[in-house]
């Protein structure tokens, strides 16, 4: 990759859809560093892995500035999330607080540690995972409150980054299979599985490659001119309702 984009930094990085993310930026010739409960592994000379729990704060920023010394960081893949379902009557304000952070707070303390290298340099891509149940679905009261804020909290940020050569941008997947968070929900292989597919306009689920083409699309550094969007990543899913 150009010297102007050097290093990405993945949170989540280390199965599903932040693997593939990871795999995809280091074939690209970036370097990655990958902020995550577990390691990636992969053994790569310009991965770095760095252990970390999104939802402790001071954690969190503190490791942002770490990065942020130690790496020439010019974009943000803020992968990392989780969904905590439940109906309406037993959402647990906890809940709301625990994504709140993961999905928002850190995206918060890690662009703001990234930033000042982003626009002295004046090239800088962040990349915010949202997801089409952005657009709601059941049992989602505190997954689809969060992941809908990091849509607009990309475009208010477009909005001021862009002067910077900073783009801001979401994809917002729909149902990835082969993924930790959609077999908690949806057992592989079963039924369910089946009647998901059958759902979709393309009649198939995700893969974590079909997002991870999405992101490094929105990546380069040829695509300067998107900012402030958020690409759905669904196989038509976000045109109609989508039923677990």
């Amino acid at each position: 990759m150009t010297q102007q984009h050097d290093t990405v930094v993945v949170t989540g990085g280390s199965t599903g859809i932040g693997a593939a993310i990871c795999q995809q930026l280091l074939d690209e010739g970036h370097r990655v560093v990958n902020l995550a409960r577990r390691p990636l592994e992969v053994d790569h000379p310009a991965l770095h892995n760095v252990t970390l729990d999104l939802s402790d704060r001071e954690r969190t920023a503190a490791v942002a500035r770490e990065t942020a010394d130690q790496f020439p960081v010019t974009g943000l893949v803020h992968n990392a999330g989780l969904i905590r379902a439940s109906g309406l009557e037993e959402v647990a304000l906890e809940d709301l607080d625990y994504l709140n952070q993961v999905h928002i707070g850190a995206a918060i303390s890690l662009s703001q540690a990234f930033l000042p290298n982003m626009k002295q340099r004046g090239f800088g891509r962040i990349i915010l995972i949202t997801s089409r149940a952005a657009l709601g679905l059941q049992t989602r009261t505190c997954y689809s409150a969060t992941k809908s804020g990091m849509m607009g909290m990309a475009r208010t940020w477009a909005l001021e980054l862009g002067e910077h050569g900073i783009t801001v941008n979401t994809v917002a997947p729909g149902p990835i299979a082969a993924t930790e968070m959609f077999h908690k929900v949806v057992e592989d292989g079963s039924e369910q599985m089946q009647r998901m597919a059958a759902s979709i306009p393309v009649k198939r689920l995700g893969q974590p490659e079909d997002v991870s083409r999405a992101v490094c699309f929105l990546n380069h550094p040829d695509n300067g001119f998107i900012t402030g969007q958020t690409l759905m990543v669904c196989g038509g899913a976000s045109l109609g309702s989508l039923s677990l």
